[in-house]
């Protein structure tokens, strides 16, 4: 009887493609910001070859010498010195490579890890969290085997390839021409080989991937796994990306095994038909056995970086592949460039209009990207529920809408400075979004959005958001110390301003119960704290910062009767001279709002007060009498 992990789709699974594609002219930026250990790795590699053409020539005449019975003098330790040479040589270069190679996947991870933390908001609801991992961690390691597996050794060692083969012109074109025929024979079956070895490794780390984002989901979601049974059945999801992992990586070792034998083959063909046919001429008298033996050394010299460069070509294709996945990443828009030549600064008194409201909204359309809405419709399918099989509503945030496309449908209305508006409606009617789009984690697709009568698609990003107090509804909590929580949108907060907004959200307690104070830990996502501990946590972060615009989504769902009262008190106390947008399923949080906004399907149904839409909007007159308000 088969596994039940193995009669569905994993959800994790992907298109089967080849995935993109990279060019070794993309590498050499790469490889050129290291100039200087370059460089002296090129140079050494050179003088490397210089001492061991040497060798043979000294081989020669030592032979000769021996031949003739003729003291050897200086040339045993003239011969025994470029050994020696050629060692240390050896040794400090493969130490250049090995810290260039360093060199190459730190300066890939930054560029990586700095274009990807830039990114629009999209690209992270249209693609997989470990996959994003993977390409950091596992692709970028990759570009070391470009260095350290041949790449600069080969380049070299056609030095010495070169060298050598003019000697072995010299000492015999016939033997040299036998030579030739048979590893031009294996230059041609390495090449067809190449190819393939990019392909196989594209897809390995796609694989790879799979695996990271399948470990991350399961980790990230462990305790609700656990409550539901679910951790054999997860065991084995995680267990066939690892297996499909797997497989393409023994799918890439076939191939790259086929280069190491044809190596092989090359140098012992060439070796058995250059002694056989050698050991004829010496015979004849055409070639001096002095020769033969400088020969077949310069053989065994040529045919070294010509192993170098078939492992070069192997570990390259190897690296294009994984440099493919990089430049995916690195290629996309970052938010910084696509606002770069248009956005203006709110710092410019001039820029906003002292009598406009503080946010408008006029008739704002919205529609999730077709990628992210693919992404989690697909979600939907593959997820109706992996552990239980039941399907569950969709919720707020990027998959709100999605199934016909719009979110927000001619959205208007005015925030005026310094009051209190709230957003009520049911699950899905856009509320969220509209906290988004303020925050311009997405731009709107109609319509248009003012921020002191300035429309927010002109305007920095990092000055808008700087100027925005933003709480979100699942309230996440960084893993570090409450200290670091509170610091992240205020870097220069003292040690008393955060203690004094500690407290002032009932956080105190958490202080007292462990001796470290503001340094105490508060695990992965928070987890020593309790659900309401870490959305006070987030509310504080924001409170601290004290913007004019505070947007809280939710901010009281997660707290008991005592500690929302007092929550309630210190927005209270930091809303004044503040304009607040409030999102909450329980009205008694916002009845006392200057405006009311109600939602319903992406539209505006209704504004007011709480009395107002009592008597006017029957949707929330029923949300009303459903929590005893009326």
């Amino acid at each position: 009887m088969s596994s039940p992990s193995a009669s569905r789709r994993s959800p994790f699974a992907r298109p089967s493609d080849d995935g993109p594609r990279a060019t070794f002219r993309q590498l050499l930026p790469y490889l050129f910001e290291h100039k200087a250990p370059l460089v002296a790795a090129l140079v050494l590699g050179v003088l490397g070859a210089a001492a061991s053409l040497a060798q043979p020539l000294l081989v020669s005449q030592v032979i000769q010498l021996v031949e003739h019975s003729q003291p050897l003098g200086w040339l045993v330790w003239a011969l025994v010195a470029l050994v020696v040479a050629s060692a240390l040589i050896s040794g400090y270069q493969h130490y250049l490579l090995q810290r260039m190679g360093e060199g190459v996947v730190l300066s890939s991870r930054r560029t990586l890890i700095a274009r990807m933390l830039h990114l629009p908001i999209a690209q992270f609801d249209a693609r997989r969290t470990g996959d994003l991992v993977s390409r950091v961690g596992s692709d970028t390691t990759l570009l070391r085997a470009v260095l350290t597996q041949g790449l600069v050794e080969a380049i070299g060692g056609s030095v010495t390839f070169v060298g050598a083969l003019i000697a072995m012109l010299i000492i015999d074109p016939v033997l040299l021409g036998l030579t030739a025929a048979v590893i031009a024979a294996s230059i041609v079956v390495v090449g067809a080989l190449a190819g393939r070895i990019r392909v196989a490794s594209a897809r390995t780390q796609q694989k790879v991937g799979d695996l990271t984002a399948a470990l991350e989901r399961a980790i990230g979601s462990v305790r609700t796994i656990r409550a539901s049974g679910a951790t054999t059945r997860e065991i084995e999801a995680v267990q066939t990306e690892a297996v499909g992992a797997w497989r393409m990586g023994v799918n890439v070792a076939k191939i790259s095994a086929l280069v190491v034998p044809v190596a092989g083959v090359a140098m012992q063909a060439s070796f058995l038909v250059v002694l056989g046919v050698g050991g004829f001429r010496v015979a004849n008298g055409n070639l001096e056995i002095a020769d033969l033996v400088a020969f077949i050394l310069f053989l065994f010299m040529m045919i070294m970086p010509l192993g170098q460069a078939f492992g070069a070509i192997s570990a390259t294709n190897l690296a294009l592949g994984a440099l493919g996945r990089i430049q995916e990443i690195v290629g996309l828009e970052s938010e910084t460039e696509k606002d770069a030549a248009i956005a203006v600064s709110l710092s410019d008194d001039r820029t906003a209009a002292a009598d406009a409201p503080a946010i408008a909204f006029q008739s704002v359309s919205f529609s999730y990207p077709d990628a992210v809405a693919r992404a989690h419709r697909e979600d939907d399918a593959e997820q109706a529920d992996p552990l239980t099989g039941a399907t569950s509503r969709v919720p707020e945030g990027p998959t709100e809408g999605v199934r016909d496309g719009v979110v927000l449908r001619n959205v208007s209305f005015d925030v005026e400075r310094g009051t209190r508006t709230a957003l009520v409606g049911p699950s899905g009617a856009g509320k969220s979004t509209i906290l988004g789009l303020i925050e311009r984690f997405y731009d709107v697709t109609g319509g248009s959005i003012r921020i002191g009568g300035v429309d927010i698609r002109s305007l920095d990003r990092d000055d808008l958001r700087s100027r925005i107090g933003y709480v979100e509804q699942d309230a996440p909590v960084l893993a570090g110390s409450i200290r670091d929580n509170l610091l992240l949108a205020s870097p220069t907060a003292s040690a008393q301003e955060c203690i004094d907004v500690l407290h002032a959200v009932n956080l105190g307690d958490v202080l007292e119960r462990n001796p470290l104070g503001l340094d105490a830990p508060v695990g992965e996502d928070g987890i020593m704290l309790s659900g309401g501990e870490r959305q006070r946590l987030a509310i504080a972060r924001s409170i601290l910062a004290a913007p004019p615009i505070l947007l809280l989504d939710e901010s009281t769902s997660s707290l008991d009767g005592v500690n929302e009262q007092k929550m309630r008190e210190a927005i209270d106390a930091v809303a004044e001279n503040r304009t607040l947008i409030v999102i909450a399923h329980r009205l008694s949080t916002v009845v006392d709002s200057d405006r009311i906004v109600v939602l319903d399907s992406g539209r505006v149904i209704g504004t007011g007060t709480h009395s107002e839409l009592v008597q006017e909007v029957p949707l929330y007159r029923d949300l009303a009498k459903h929590q005893l308000l009326v």
